[in-house]
């Protein structure tokens, strides 16, 4: 169950509209790339983009998150012109149609986030946080809005190559503590903390962290878990991506139990089922 010591901020400010974070909340991915690792989370025709979003939001999304960059292992890298054609377009036309969710922006790059502000998002997600782009924080501070910091070592292209550590829990919680005090500095006030499960992780350092989870709350920030269909359950069942549902699902419950206050998932009606079930108890 999740630890009673330690207290995290659990409210967020999105350009005014506090969203409550007490009971956990559930992020939609909408990856607007042809190679992101899971087949059924890729769209580029604006009418499959907006029903798509439609059918998260139905089923209970409080975040749509839109990515234009594959941050899987080994993705090809893409320009930060053809990023920036792939997101604007669909953040302008879910703004449009949706007025009222909350959309976030997957990038690490400062020109893709500050636009994709400018043009209706109101959360940034940034997988590398703060390292890949220089600007990043200070952009974020003037921005002012709600920050996901993510635990990786290197770039999609070489993480895979940097998953060693002398104590996994305690190397990403320094690593936060780090973090948090850099951000706080330059004045980011709303941090969401992602410890990064399959970026620079084996498929055991991944279950050694979720095991371990619950110690991250010490950090006092809302935690995000991305764990939909990666490959720690579908390598550990001997199964595919398109199978792996069930293993989200289980895993989900066991990330709720352990503290975590947003869901980045690609089945939204199957967590929000899991976020009402875990409350009950």
């Amino acid at each position: 169950m999740q630890s009673k010591l330690f207290s995290t901020n659990k409210t967020l400010n999105l350009q005014g509209k506090l969203v409550d974070l007490s009971v956990p909340r559930v992020m939609g991915i909408l990856n607007v790339t042809p190679d992101s690792f899971y087949g059924g989370s890729r769209f580029a025709e604006p009418l499959a983009i907006l029903k798509q979003v439609e059918k998260m939001i139905t089923e209970g999304a409080d975040f749509i998150d839109v990515g234009g960059y594959s941050s899987r292992p080994n993705a090809a890298d893409v320009s930060e012109k053809e990023e920036l054609q792939r997101v604007l377009p669909t953040i302008q036309s879910i703004q449009k149609e949706f007025p009222n969710i909350v959309i976030s922006i997957d990038t690490f790059r400062v020109e893709v986030a500050k636009q994709a502000v400018m043009n209706g998002a109101s959360m940034i997600n940034d997988i590398s946080a703060g390292d890949l782009d220089i600007k990043m924080l200070e952009t974020v501070a003037t921005l002012k809005v709600p920050y996901i910091a993510i635990h990786m070592r290197g770039t999609p292209q070489t993480m895979t190559q940097l998953a060693t550590y002398e104590n996994l829990v305690k190397d990403i919680t320094d690593y936060f503590h780090k973090k948090i005090n850099q951000f706080q500095q330059l004045g980011i006030k709303d941090i969401i903390i992602d410890p990064g499960f399959g970026f620079a992780k084996t498929v055991d350092q991944n279950f050694e962290l979720l095991s371990h989870l619950d110690y991250l709350q010490i950090l006092g920030k809302p935690m995000l878990v991305g764990l939909s269909r990666k490959s720690m359950i579908w390598r550990t069942l001997n199964t595919t991506p398109d199978h792996a549902l069930n293993g989200t699902t289980a895993l989900h419950t066991i990330a709720l139990l352990k503290g975590a206050s947003i869901l980045r998932v690609h089945d939204v009606k199957e967590a929000v089922e899991t976020i009402k079930l875990v409350q009950r108890l």
